[in-house]
């Protein structure tokens, strides 16, 4: 058993989604970008990043990712939590001080197991849906809306 594995079992509860929802995930919430990244890497779950709403709540991630298996990573319209932040940082070095200012919130869509496509395990994994532009709001605290504490 790996490190995150034995981690996710230490968590209260006897499902994943309670396990989850004992550290603030739980379907609908907003929870802070980067504090979801934590989680993931913590936890070992795979966490999911949709930009359409209609891919996030009315589809699986084996339905979307069957979909788009052709079409290149940063093409699609979704991403995992991880590779966005990569991607953002390494063209925007600043992107950290700006997520500081302004915290990006992702609602939390799904909380499920998908098989891993190469062992064929199950796979923990959080799906969340990603702020429209004209739904950032600069002079709303979007951290204490969410009642979410930053580590």
């Amino acid at each position: 058993m790996d490190d995150t594995q034995a981690a996710r079992d230490a968590l209260c509860g006897a499902t994943l989604s309670e396990k989850l929802a004992s550290i603030g995930i739980d379907r609908g919430r907003m929870v802070e970008i980067r504090h979801l990244d934590a989680i993931g890497r913590d936890y070992g779950i795979a966490v999911y990043l949709f930009f359409e709403k209609d891919l996030a709540t009315d589809r699986t991630l084996v339905q979307v990712e069957a979909e788009f298996c052709g079409v290149p990573e940063y093409e699609r319209p979704y991403v995992r939590v991880d590779r966005f932040l990569s991607f953002t940082l390494e063209n925007d070095p600043s992107f950290n001080r700006t997520l500081d200012e302004f915290p990006m919130m992702i609602e939390i869509v799904s909380l499920g197991e998908e098989p891993d496509p190469s062992s064929g395990r199950p796979v923990p994994v959080i799906t969340g849906l990603m702020p429209f532009l004209d739904e950032f709001d600069v002079e709303e605290d979007p951290v204490r809306r969410s009642g979410q504490k930053l580590r």
